[in-house]
Formats: C-alpha cells, sequence, structure tokens
C-alpha cells in the first residue's frame, strides 16, 4: 500500500472514528438541549474541529519530536474524558430534577409548565397574577448568561468544542502511535492526521444529523418527548461515564498505584 493510499485512508478512518461510543454520546448529550437542526450539525462540526486540534497537537508531537506518554499520564487523559461524560450527564438530569420538584409541588394557586423568556424556554412552579411568577424576567440563567457573556457570540458555541477537545487528549497517542509505525515519514504523517481530523469532523457532523434530526422533529410536535430524550441521553452519558471512571482508576490501575496503559 502506498503512502498516499494510508493518506487516503485516514479520511475514511477518521469518519468511522467519529461512530466511537463515547463520542457519540458525548455529542447526543449536548444535542438533546437543542430545538434545532442547523445547531445540531454545527454542535458536531464543533466538537470535530476541537478533537482535530488536540490530535494534531498531541498525535504531531508525539510523531515529530518522539514524545513517549507514560502510563499515568495516558490514563488520566482518558480519565478526563470519563468524567466530562459524568458532568454531561449530570447536566442533562438537572432537567429531571427541576420536572419532579414541579410536579411535587404543584397546587392550584402554583403550577408547572413550561414557558418563554425571549427565547429562554423553562419550567417552574408559578402562579399568573404579578407577584406569582417566582422570578423576574431578568433572573433566568439565560438573562444571567447573557449579562456576562452577551458580547462574546462565541460562547454558545464552545462547549462542543471544549468537549471535542477533550475527546483529543483520550485518543490522540493511540493514532500517532498506530501512523508513526505505518508512516516512516513524519511529515507524510502529520498529513495523515490532518486528514484524519477532516474525516473526524465530517462524520460527526453526519452522525448530528441522524440524531439531531428526529429530536427536533419531536421537540416541534411533542415536548415531553424531548424531555425524555433529554433524561435518557442524560442517563447513558452518566452510567458510561461511571463506568469508565472505575475502569480507567482501578482496572487499569490509575487509582492503584499500579498504572497499565496501552494506547488504543
Amino acid at each position: 500500500m502506498t503512502t498516499a493510499t494510508l493518506i487516503a485512508l485516514g479520511f475514511l478512518l477518521g469518519m468511522r472514528h467519529a461512530t466511537d461510543a463515547d463520542h457519540v454520546i458525548a455529542v447526543s448529550t449536548i444535542v438533546t438541549r437543542q430545538g434545532r437542526l442547523r445547531a445540531g450539525i454545527l454542535i458536531g462540526g464543533l466538537w470535530g474541529v476541537g478533537h482535530t486540534l488536540t490530535i494534531a497537537v498531541i498525535g504531531g508531537a508525539i510523531i515529530l519530536f518522539r514524545v513517549v506518554i507514560p502510563p499515568a499520564v495516558g490514563l488520566t487523559m482518558e480519565m478526563t474524558v470519563a468524567l466530562m461524560l459524568v458532568v454531561l450527564g449530570l447536566w442533562n438530569l438537572t432537567a429531571l430534577v427541576q420536572h419532579v420538584r414541579d410536579q411535587l409541588g404543584e397546587s392550584a394557586e402554583q403550577h408547572a409548565h413550561p414557558h418563554q423568556h425571549g427565547d429562554y424556554v423553562h419550567s417552574h412552579r408559578h402562579g399568573h397574577g404579578p407577584l406569582a411568577h417566582g422570578h423576574r424576567d431578568d433572573q433566568t440563567p439565560q438573562a444571567w448568561l447573557d449579562r456576562h457573556f452577551g458580547g462574546v457570540g462565541f460562547y454558545q458555541l464552545a462547549r462542543p468544542l471544549v468537549v471535542g477537545v477533550v475527546h483529543g487528549l483520550a485518543g490522540s497517542a493511540a493514532v500517532a502511535l498506530l501512523v508513526l509505525a505505518a508512516i516512516g515519514d513524519p511529515h507524510w504523517a502529520v498529513a495523515y492526521l490532518l486528514l484524519f481530523g477532516i474525516g473526524t469532523i465530517v462524520g460527526m457532523m453526519l452522525i448530528t444529523v441522524v440524531v439531531a434530526a428526529p429530536m427536533t422533529y419531536a421537540s416541534r410536535r411533542l415536548r415531553h418527548v424531548e424531555r425524555h430524550l433529554r433524561v435518557a441521553s442524560g442517563v447513558l452519558s452518566l452510567a458510561f461515564g461511571l463506568f469508565l471512571v472505575y475502569h480507567i482508576g482501578f482496572v487499569s490501575g490509575l487509582f492503584t498505584g499500579h498504572a497499565s496503559w496501552t494506547p488504543h
């Protein structure tokens, strides 16, 4: 197989890499909080960009400077992905906690249903009198974010980018070592990494279309279905993240002081 063929193969392998379980779960957890297909596709693309940046920087350093990553460091990089999945899961499950609190606290005078403040939709107990709403319009989370970050249009897009960067920590060493073994020339190996990253971006955008399209359809017609999908993605992300924490911390030995790590 020629070097050019290997590099072209990198693009296809990058698309397949996007389908890894932890990648799909993380992006799906974020996508469930979006109500538009375009926003979902953008999330997938930004995740891929962040992932590619990490692979290019860390993988490039391994290839060009023959950097050796100790087992404890490699496991720590993978642990960041596990903890991020836990955080994303808990973030989505806050919607369930709020819903349960609303249901337990309902009364004839005060009840709960989704309502809107500008482009921010949420639910809590309230009445319809002037003093019974529960909060002023400028006390919503969206209002707080707008006051502090409204001048920075990129802040809504930072979350998937950061998630992609963190995910790249876990996979960059394995990809770089594989490429280095298959392609002797460091410059061609770096080119392979870049095409691998582009393939990951395209693959994740396609995946988010598959995930976001039915969610967008459901959210426009059945509001309660959107809530259930958000909760389901949160539970899945939390459970998978805790499983990875246990496996990396105890099975692979990060917490026990006997780290055993093989990039894969």
